[in-house]
């Protein structure tokens, strides 16, 4: 995600500091998942083509330093790679591991084909095999958070993957449950996709010695921002370029998950055109780009997809007041600026 900001002069430091941090971080994620065994290799040489944003680890960075005990002060853009410990390296990686586990048991849930352009895991070789990677990937994040010295990140971390899957639980639940309100969307993406973003920003604080209620405000910014990706990425499902957002587009309507922009919808329009989208939502097997097209038309008849635009750009903005009580800094300014790319993203 930084390098689609426009970063201004005064903050290359910064971006050149979590550039040379992300290399380290893929190193250990590499170093963490290697194996004697070269089936095993080749498979974890290829989930590295789902590496895109690497967002978890960023904001693991970025939230360390913008934590940081000196992030106030004049001299602090001169040291930064000082501030980051190798133990913040280490949570990126499992963050980023984490999620990455989720990723490829998503494909499998969603029967997905493609990812960032290229072929699933489950496409290429089954999801048996599917399957025991992304455990093998959960595995390997909890044994490297485990050789931490302390145990708290791997508390956190273990709870986060069990909130995670209570979300995915959750929303499988209420596959083709076209009565779902907006309360159960957002609890559901709050443990499925923002828990993790969460997670990643406190730990980043944590790691830096924050206060608790630092540490909490920075959790504060990872939920709110987490919950605004997840409905940008709803509207770019709808809406987005194929060729920009790597996989097949609709997935949400032929899976009978509802998104916010057709719940809104849903509760906004009249009953009998209320009843025609739903027999279009009903009629999955049907569901071509044709109807792809009515249905965004429909939504934007109810001024649905603004209003999920807009309540994107809402939690954004909260997200970024939970952090107002921070110095000001060149950590906390990229971050003030990927959120805003948050709901900007075509991708």
């Amino acid at each position: 995600m930084p390098a689609a900001i426009s970063i201004p002069p005064d903050l290359l430091p910064v971006q050149e500091t979590l550039g040379r941090a992300l290399q380290r971080v893929e190193t250990e994620f590499d170093r963490a998942l290697r194996s004697d065994l070269p089936p095993l290799q080749e498979l974890v040489r290829h989930i590295e083509t789902y590496r895109g944003k690497m967002l978890r680890p960023v904001l693991v960075i970025l939230s360390g330093l913008a934590a940081h005990p000196r992030a106030g002060s004049s001299s602090f853009n001169q040291s930064l790679d000082d501030a980051l410990a190798p133990a913040h390296l280490s949570i990126a990686a499992v963050c980023e591991m984490i999620h990455m586990a989720t990723l490829v048991h998503d494909d499998v849930l969603d029967d997905a084909d493609a990812r960032r352009g290229g072929a699933t895991v489950n496409r290429l070789r089954g999801n048996e095999m599917a399957v025991i990677l992304g455990d093998y990937l959960f595995s390997a994040a909890y044994r490297l958070c485990s050789s931490l010295d302390s145990q708290a990140a791997a508390l956190l971390i273990g709870q986060t993957g069990m909130t995670l899957c209570a979300g995915e639980l959750l929303q499988l639940h209420h596959r083709d449950n076209f009565s779902i309100d907006q309360p159960t969307y957002y609890e559901i993406v709050r443990r499925k996709t923002a828990s993790l973003i969460a997670t990643a920003c406190r730990l980043g604080a944590w790691q830096s010695g924050a206060a608790p209620e630092t540490c909490q405000r920075f959790e504060d910014f990872g939920l709110r921002l987490g919950v605004a990706f997840q409905i940008q990425d709803d509207l770019l499902d709808l809406e987005g370029d194929r060729s920009l957002v790597g996989k097949p587009l609709h997935r949400d309507v032929e899976l009978g998950k509802l998104t916010l922009p057709v719940i809104h919808h849903l509760g906004a329009t009249e009953a009998i055109e209320r009843g025609r989208t739903l027999a279009m939502l009903s009629d999955q097997s049907a569901f071509d780009a044709h109807a792809a097209g009515d249905l965004v038309a429909r939504l934007r008849s109810t001024g649905s997809i603004d209003f999920a635009r807009a309540k994107a750009r809402e939690l954004v903005e909260q997200a970024k007041h939970a952090l107002e009580p921070m110095p000001a800094s060149a950590p906390k300014r990229l971050l003030m600026l990927m959120a805003d790319q948050v709901v900007s993203r075509a991708f």
